[in-house]
Formats: C-alpha cells, sequence, structure tokens
C-alpha cells in the first residue's frame, strides 16, 4: 500500500463537475483505491460516494492505493487534484 496526502483546490469543493472527474481517473485504475477524510473512508470510484462526503476547498485528504499498479494509480489519481480536477 501506498498513500499520500493532498489538499483540495477547487474552489467549491468536490461538487459534481471535479467528483465526475476524479471518480473517471479512479476508474482507470487497476489497483484499489481509497480516500480517507479523517476517519471516513471513500471509494473515489462512486462520483455519488465523493459528493455525499461534501469534501471542501482546503481540506486535506489521504489517497490510499492497494494493488499491482499502485504507484502509478496513486501519482495519477494525486496529479489530477493537484491540477484541479479540470476545473
Amino acid at each position: 500500500m501506498v498513500s499520500k496526502n493532498v489538499v483540495v483546490k477547487n474552489k467549491s469543493g468536490l461538487h459534481a463537475r471535479p467528483a465526475s472527474e476524479l471518480a473517471r481517473t479512479a476508474m482507470k485504475c487497476n489497483s484499489d483505491v481509497t480516500i480517507k477524510v479523517g476517519e471516513r473512508k471513500i471509494n473515489p470510484k462512486s462520483i455519488l460516494n465523493l459528493m455525499a462526503a461534501a469534501i471542501k476547498c482546503g481540506t486535506e485528504i489521504t489517497v490510499e492505493c492497494t494493488g499491482d499498479t499502485e504507484v502509478e494509480d496513486l501519482n495519477a489519481i494525486v496529479s489530477s487534484i493537484e491540477n484541479g480536477l479540470g476545473e
């Protein structure tokens, strides 16, 4: 397992459009991906789970990946978040 902390930079947090972009990126991953917000664990491959988490701008989240392509998957997801998820 590999993990990394990252801060959500989108002004309005993970609303529909960035949540959709994050879910799309996560679905391409072959490893198991989990996002931790405080004590909550979220499956980022589900846009509904991401939106229900109500992650706001400035929130620090932990991205965890476990599997054969964990390092590549972690880098892809963290890069996507750091680049604003298409916004």
